[in-house]
């Protein structure tokens, strides 16, 4: 491992464009952040607390610069290196600004120079960092070391249990909640249990246990955390009144929060308030330029008539894939998506392979699923299809990508199936697909 310099690193300058990383919302300062997914047009990548974006950004900035005040008093302290590590990685997951992941990676080292052996706060960052830059092998690496190191810190189970999530270990992760849950039942670790159950289709004891979280929430981030996750399980089981409600409440806690702001966006949408859904939208765009929130914003213009300004957001989407493919990073879930629905979905299926290579997790599967239906291989595209729905995960948008590929391969009784239970799960889980579901079923049936 190179040695670190001892320079503390400087925050970045504001403005231009920020290299993004896919779909974030970070932990608290002194947590594990984790890297899983729930539902949308691909499911959420990161179930933590976010770093304030709005109005109490200040103070989290506040807290990042005491850090460095402290490494500058005691440059020779492993923690505080490890720890402004951490917030690095925190404040680079709200803002997509890569050059914030090598601050945190420079200060973690310089944790891990200092003392190499048994530090595993500093190997917890590191798996933390490699989850949030989707390295998840390198990640499931640092978390092992770290769960080894101390086998009885909850936040190195929580880095396990993300990475093992994200590799499609399923039945592992779980494991690894239920310890971090019996070491130390927090926020942070209610959340995932919730988490972990959601994947397995069971929402009930999902909102259960966030609504634990939310209750145990000691700052404002964790409680904004855990009303936009309750916000996302109540607008992906079709109450979007419930879920404007929550993310009114997360945005009082947290204003500005970009995450709150977009599943507010989303809820306004099904309410059909798109006028302060394209403002939501370009609020949350504004303040992390993240893939979710390009797609979402231009996807809902598209659905209004709006061809142009459909065509702004797709066109960041794309300049961010051609950085992407410069500097050899490996394409996420979205960006499989995009590609197949507004380029080419050949592709998309190398795109998807390579993926699914590096993160075997469902949104993979389904993404991948998706650009090969579109690229008319449906006989390939179906096991995908079914691979993204074997844990009984509870999504809109995964059945109406099987519905459609069924379809295809003239299995109507499957594809109507699969409309039925997307449109009752959430008969507004996508400005286009979901009149699309409601077209494509109504066809089916008037056929019978």
């Amino acid at each position: 491992m190179p040695a670190p310099t001892d320079e503390v690193p400087e925050p970045a300058a504001r403005g231009g464009r920020r290299r993004l990383r896919s779909t974030a919302v970070t932990l608290a300062l002194g947590s594990v952040l984790f890297t899983v997914g729930a539902l949308g047009l691909a499911p959420r990548q990161t179930p933590a607390p976010t770093v304030a974006s709005g109005p109490d950004a200040p103070r989290a900035k506040d807290a990042t610069e005491a850090l460095r005040t402290r490494v500058r008093r005691l440059p020779a302290d492993p923690g505080g290196w490890s720890s402004l590590g951490m917030a690095y990685v925190q404040q680079a997951r709200s803002t997509a600004d890569a050059a914030t992941y090598d601050r945190a990676r420079t200060a973690l080292r310089k944790s891990l120079a200092l003392q190499p052996a048994g530090n595993s706060a500093a190997e917890t960052g590191m798996g933390a960092l490699e989850s949030a830059r989707h390295h998840f092998a390198e990640a499931l690496t640092w978390a092992r070391r770290a769960t080894t190191d101390n086998p009885y810190s909850a936040p190195a189970q929580g880095v396990l249990a993300d990475a093992l999530t994200q590799l499609g270990r399923y039945e592992e992760s779980y494991a690894a909640v239920q310890r971090m849950t019996d070491l130390r039942p927090d926020s942070s670790a209610l959340a995932r249990a919730s988490y972990s159950w959601e994947l397995r289709g069971d929402t009930v004891r999902a909102r259960e246990l966030m609504n634990r979280s939310l209750q145990a929430a000691g700052t404002p981030a964790d409680k904004a955390f855990a009303l936009t996750h309750l916000a996302t399980l109540a607008l992906e089981t079709g109450d979007p009144r419930a879920a404007l409600r929550l993310a009114g409440a997360g945005l009082a806690a947290l204003p500005g929060d970009a995450a709150l702001l977009e599943v507010r966006a989303r809820a306004r949408t099904a309410l059909g308030d798109t006028r302060q859904a394209v403002t939501d939208f370009t609020a949350a765009v504004a303040a992390a330029p993240l893939p979710q929130y390009l797609l979402g914003l231009g996807d809902l213009q598209r659905s209004l008539g709006h061809r142009a300004e459909a065509e702004e957001q797709y066109d960041v989407l794309r300049a961010q894939e051609r950085l992407r493919r410069a500097s050899g990073g490996v394409p996420d879930a979205d960006a499989v998506l995009f590609e197949a629905d507004h380029g080419s979905p050949e592709t998309a299926v190398a795109m998807g392979r390579a993926a699914l290579r590096q993160r075997p997790f469902i949104a993979v599967h389904d993404a991948y699923a998706w650009a090969l239906h579109r690229a008319g291989r449906d006989t390939e595209a179906v096991g995908q299809a079914d691979l993204a729905l074997a844990l009984g995960t509870v999504s809109a948008p995964f059945r109406y990508h099987r519905a459609l590929i069924n379809q295809a391969l003239g299995r109507t009784g499957a594809a109507r199936t699969d409309l039925r239970r997307a449109l009752a799960t959430d008969p507004h889980f996508h400005p286009v697909d979901g009149p699309r579901a409601r077209t494509e079923l109504s066809r089916i049936e008037t056929v019978r």
